[in-house]
């Protein structure tokens, strides 16, 4: 039986390595003394501080990106390929996030060249999919999810399943504080559960987990993971206050 898994993405936080280093100190204490049976912590800091975060080997917390470039090497500049990560000593990616999508004019195109890097480095995926308001306001929901999975997965063999897991994260909810109510994400579930098994066999799909992303905190872990039983959360803004981030995977945890 896989893991729950509790993801926290920093985004581009905190701005210098005294103010990371401070954070590490927090995590550190808040985590002390607990055991994390049935649920995987991922931490994904900006690359800069990945090193330190390694480097302090903290008790129950793994270590991610926000993003990889899909080519191994070469000249990209400015670019971080999955093998760098691999060979850093992380364990996770997240790929498709909604502001990589909205800022950098990612598709599903790229994408799926991105997915297929991390994976062919041995590396854990958080593949994020979700769609507009405007989109949500026109019923279009089934629509847009399934066309992100197909593109995103496209060519991705069933074997390779186990190793991705998807972040439903609907963008109007993410850094909003507009909460999605448990029949919404159990909704977004259903869909996404169909979505795979037709393009997968049942088996295959049931190996990836399913997460919900966008303003999750402690309060509300109950409506957006435990209530639509989904399989673990993606964590933004609140995974910056290690006291809150801990709060969040305990009560995951424990359920």
């Amino acid at each position: 039986m896989q893991k729950k898994i509790v993801v926290g993405n920093l985004k581009m936080n905190p701005v210098s390595v005294v103010e990371f280093e401070r954070y590490l100190d927090a995590l550190e204490k808040e985590l002390k003394g607990k055991e994390f049976e049935k649920t995987e912590i991922v931490v994904c800091p900006p690359v800069v501080f990945l090193q330190k975060l390694l480097n302090r080997d903290i008790k129950n917390i793994k270590a991610g990106v926000q993003d990889v470039f899909w080519e191994y090497q070469g000249a990209f500049t400015g670019q971080i390929s999955a093998g760098m990560v691999k060979s850093a000593g992380a364990t996770f990616a997240i790929v498709g996030h909604s502001e990589r999508r909205k800022y950098f004019g990612e598709n599903e195109e790229i994408i799926n060249l991105k997915l297929k890097a991390i994976l062919k480095n041995g590396l854990n995926a958080i593949l994020c999919i979700g769609e507009s308001a405007e989109e949500r306001k026109k019923g279009q929901t089934s629509q847009v999810l399934k066309k992100q999975l197909k593109g995103c997965l496209a060519e991705i063999a069933p074997g390779k399943l186990e190793y991705i897991s998807i972040a439903y994260e609907p963008i109007w909810a993410v850094g909003t504080d507009k909460i999605p109510t448990s029949d919404e994400i159990l909704e977004a579930k259903i869909i996404i559960k169909k979505a795979l098994a037709e393009m997968y066999f049942v088996k295959s799909a049931e190996k990836m987990r399913l997460l919900y992303g966008g303003s999750v905190k402690s309060n509300c872990a109950e409506q957006v993971c435990l209530d639509p039983a989904m399989d673990g959360v993606l964590v933004g803004r609140e995974s910056l206050m290690p006291y809150e981030f801990v709060k969040i995977a305990i009560l995951i945890d424990e359920n």
